[in-house]
């Protein structure tokens, strides 16, 4: 499965742009400094349903797109 496999799946599941969810996690407080992905994907499963490989995409793109910032993560911007 593509990265972009994953994102339009969460898409499908969810009806919700990337955009969408992190405007609803920051309103939700959910994003904080130096927050694990463990608390991230936590929050996509309750809140969205979504299994771990389609949460660590949404973790990969918010890191990516500087929504996330942590130092503890691999992941490069």
């Amino acid at each position: 499965m593509t990265f972009q496999a994953y994102i339009d799946t969460i898409v499908a599941k969810t009806g919700k742009q990337p955009e969408e969810i992190h405007e609803i996690a920051q309103k939700a407080g959910i994003i904080q400094p130096d927050m694990k992905a463990r608390e991230f994907c936590d929050w996509l499963v309750s809140e969205f349903g979504l299994g771990h490989g389609h949460c660590m995409a949404l973790w990969n793109l918010f890191i990516s797109n500087g929504w996330i910032e942590t130092k503890h993560t691999k992941l490069k911007k």
